[in-house]
């Protein structure tokens, strides 16, 4: 499962993309949520469902 992924490593293998593409897509994502990490985002997303 990709939310249980700990590491852009595993993310990228179980979506079949490159380390560098997960991290880019990741930053743009937390700079549009306003968080600056993986924890403050699963946060965020909790505090929205």
């Amino acid at each position: 499962m990709i939310c249980a992924a700990k590491s852009n490593r595993e993310v990228a293998a179980a979506l079949n993309l490159s380390e560098p593409t997960v991290r880019n897509h990741a930053s743009n994502l937390f700079r549009k949520l306003g968080v600056k990490s993986c924890a403050e985002a699963m946060l965020y997303v909790g505090s929205r469902s």
